[in-house]
């Protein structure tokens, strides 16, 4: 397991077969945001490519990786939040490919178009009934998470890889942030966050952060369940969110799927009456 202190944040990182780590870490922040580099043998796409302020150092590292913003064919937007999509119109100006699409749900597109200008347009695809992303042998498809956190909030999968982009599900709130995160033995039968059973202070333990996270960001109990339910489905080997820490354990992305599958008081629902 790789720990921060092994990790060069200054070039991308390797997270598995040619999908790359493209974002930025800020020591002062809480809230660190995850851009990804999918590379396939015919098209290339970013992930949730991230802020304005962010995006000269997630292009340094797509050059890093052996990638010119020229070859890039694909820009994938799970909701419309600025964290997400306010370096669009910095992407498009260097990413001069005529084949470049961006793609996101139509109701994301609604805003997401009002990053740019009306010229860029027409590269806009809705994804509602594509059966998915191709990048050569290498595919994509995209899953449904309604509400979770927008009405139009999707996740998606590399088949290959077993990879799930998961946006703002799995994120958190992080002072003490690690970019690979794996659980514990002893983290699996713990219920009580604020003693550890390893006996760490409960300020290390990274289960309060993600479930305060979820809390204030999901909207409602029901959206949260129900994107555990439908990603409890595809049975993840590695998730990489756009905000907090990448699992790539099995264990520990199936422990957080019934953790958060079964959080109560969530968004809306956690308000007294």
């Amino acid at each position: 397991m790789n720990t921060n202190a092994e990790i060069e944040f200054g070039r991308p990182v390797r997270v598995v077969d040619d999908i790359w780590w493209i974002g930025t870490f800020d020591a002062d922040t809480k809230l660190h945001c995850n851009p990804y580099l999918v590379k396939g043998e015919s098209g290339i796409a970013v992930i949730d490519g991230g802020s304005r302020p962010d995006f000269a150092g997630v292009m340094m590292k797509i050059l890093q990786a052996g990638v010119h913003p020229g070859e890039i064919t694909a820009l994938i937007y799970q909701h419309p939040d600025p964290d997400l999509c306010g370096s669009l119109p910095n992407f498009l100006d260097l990413c001069t490919n005529p084949e470049l699409r961006i793609y996101s749900k139509a109701i994301n597109n609604v805003f997401i178009r009002h990053y740019v200008e009306k010229s860029y347009h027409p590269k806009f695809v809705d994804i509602d009934g594509l059966p998915g992303l191709s990048l050569g042998k290498r595919r994509l498809t995209f899953i449904d998470t309604p509400f979770a956190h927008a009405s139009g909030s999707f996740v998606t999968y590399d088949g290959q890889t077993g990879t799930l982009f998961t946006s703002d599900l799995f994120g958190s709130y992080r002072a003490q942030w690690d970019l690979f995160l794996e659980l514990g033995e002893a983290c699996f039968t713990c219920t009580d966050h604020t003693h550890c059973p390893n006996g760490k202070p409960a300020a290390d333990c990274p289960l309060p952060d993600i479930i305060n996270f979820h809390r204030q960001v999901m909207p409602s109990t029901r959206a949260l369940k129900g994107a555990m339910t439908r990603i409890a489905k595809l049975a993840p080997t590695l998730i990489a969110p756009q905000h907090g820490s990448i699992l790539r354990s099995p264990k520990t992305i199936a422990h957080l799927i019934q953790v958060l599958g079964s959080l109560e008081a969530v968004g809306i629902d956690g308000i007294p009456e």
